[in-house]
């Protein structure tokens, strides 16, 4: 009875495998597909947009400024009514009348301005404009180290679904030997020649196994949803696999030591640079600034008319002798955050060389780990034969049988892992080894 459920278990595993739409996806398919749909790196692009953007901002420091306006305005002022009669030009003899000057009526102007405003020599804004350069690389940098980290964690889930596809593959051969195991424990017993002891051994062996098939299975389809969010595509896609890496390929790189351009430690030192220009730029609000200036104004006292014009152009020479220590306390600030980001640089650059040397040494521990469960596999293998030989002809029980069978098993996985751990380990190595444009 129990092999029937264990059966009809396995039966309808296989049958949601077969109706779930399944696709072969090839390592660098996925790479390619990841680079060029996943969000995070979309947003790294917005940032280096947004980071461009400020850039262009900054053509403000050579670009003229334009404005234009127009005012209606009415006072009864002494001063404000001769003085707009004065813009007007419109001033009679009659206007110089102390009466008229000291109580004027109600005056009005209406004035369209034409103004002009031109930057010549401002220090602060053009190394506030270089700052802005480095941002905008320091963002570019950014973008390129999300594409290098994606590309591993790409590399990471294809081999864990490869994983899930190898315990699958053991799962169901320790089924077939457990199923095989069962069915001739099952015709002896009804023949009386065995206990039912070891019969419902077998049952439970028969259970365990297709019950951790199943989750295997489930696993499989864990993997395959975890891929298709880091490519951008829509989950329910169950992805076939090629061998990702051969294991005894040797490793690509044979760097000992984590290389100062690295995207992410380039990026942090266009932050550095872009900190020092920012501390220039502040100790540069305090030298003279150049500027020109200019307007063209019509004055009339009727709406839209434009009976009399004027222009004043000039430039201005402006020093900001003393500003209350604002520039001296704020470069003492931007000093510390300068400190704080080379701190931090340093300790990312010690962290990865101690990543690094690890790698090398988890990597050393996986190759032996694969020579050594092949032996191990060999051993179980040639175990197991001689076990149901003698099992076959009475000799050892039922439980020898089956324990053999798990350990065999577990020999298979422990090798499919140790396979995993060395291919990760080598994608993290080209992870920390790798180096910017």
């Amino acid at each position: 009875m129990i092999l029937l459920i264990a059966g009809l278990l396995f039966e309808g595993v296989t049958k949601v495998s077969a109706q779930d739409s399944t696709k072969l996806l090839k390592l660098e398919d996925a790479i390619a597909s990841t680079i060029n749909n996943n969000k995070a790196v979309q947003l790294a692009k917005l940032d280096e947009s947004i980071a461009a953007s400020n850039y262009k901002q900054t053509e403000a420091i050579y670009l003229p400024q334009i404005g234009f306006s127009y005012t209606a305005m009415s006072t009864s002022n002494p001063l404000n009514a001769f003085g707009f009669k004065l813009q007007q030009k419109s001033i009679t003899q009659n206007d110089f009348n102390p009466v008229l000057l000291n109580h004027p009526g109600g005056t009005g102007d209406f004035t369209t301005k034409l103004e002009l405003q031109q930057p010549l020599i401002n220090m602060d804004l053009l190394y506030k404009r270089k700052a802005a350069a480095k941002q905008t690389e320091l963002y570019q940098y950014k973008t390129q180290r999300t594409k290098e980290y994606l590309t591993y964690e790409v590399q990471k889930a294809y081999l864990q679904l490869q994983l899930a596809y190898d315990a699958v593959k053991v799962l169901e051969e320790a089924l077939q030997t457990t199923q095989s195991v069962y069915t001739f424990t099952d015709n002896h017993f009804k023949q009386g020649l065995i206990q039912k002891s070891d019969l419902l051994n077998a049952q439970v062996q028969v259970t365990t196994v297709t019950t951790n098939l199943a989750k295997a299975n489930s696993n499989i389809r864990n993997a395959s949803d975890y891929l298709s969010l880091l490519m951008g595509q829509p989950d329910g896609v169950i992805y076939n696999v090629n061998d990702a890496m051969n294991t005894t390929d040797a490793v690509s790189t044979t760097a000992t030591k984590v290389a100062a351009n690295r995207a992410d430690f380039l990026a942090m030192q266009k932050a550095l640079e872009a900190s020092d220009l920012m501390m220039i730029a502040n100790k540069k609000s305090g030298v003279p600034k150049l500027n020109a200036f200019g307007s063209y104004q019509l004055n009339d006292n009727r709406m839209l008319g434009f009976g009399a014009n004027a222009y004043l152009a000039g430039v201005q020479l402006t020093w900001d002798i003393f500003k209350g220590n604002s520039v001296k306390n704020t470069l003492a600030t931007q000093k510390l955050e300068r400190n704080k980001l080379a701190k931090q640089l340093s300790q990312q650059q010690e962290q990865s060389q101690l990543e690094l040397n690890k790698a090398y040494r988890d990597l050393a521990d996986a190759q032996f780990d694969i020579q050594q469960q092949k032996s191990s596999i060999a051993q179980a293998t040639e175990s197991l034969q001689i076990l149901q030989n003698r099992y076959n002809q009475g000799l050892v029980n039922t439980t020898d049988v089956l324990m053999a069978t798990t350990q065999l098993s577990q020999q298979k996985f422990a090798l499919s892992q140790a396979v995993f751990n060395s291919n990760v380990t080598k994608a993290y190595l080209q992870l920390l080894t790798a180096t910017g444009n």
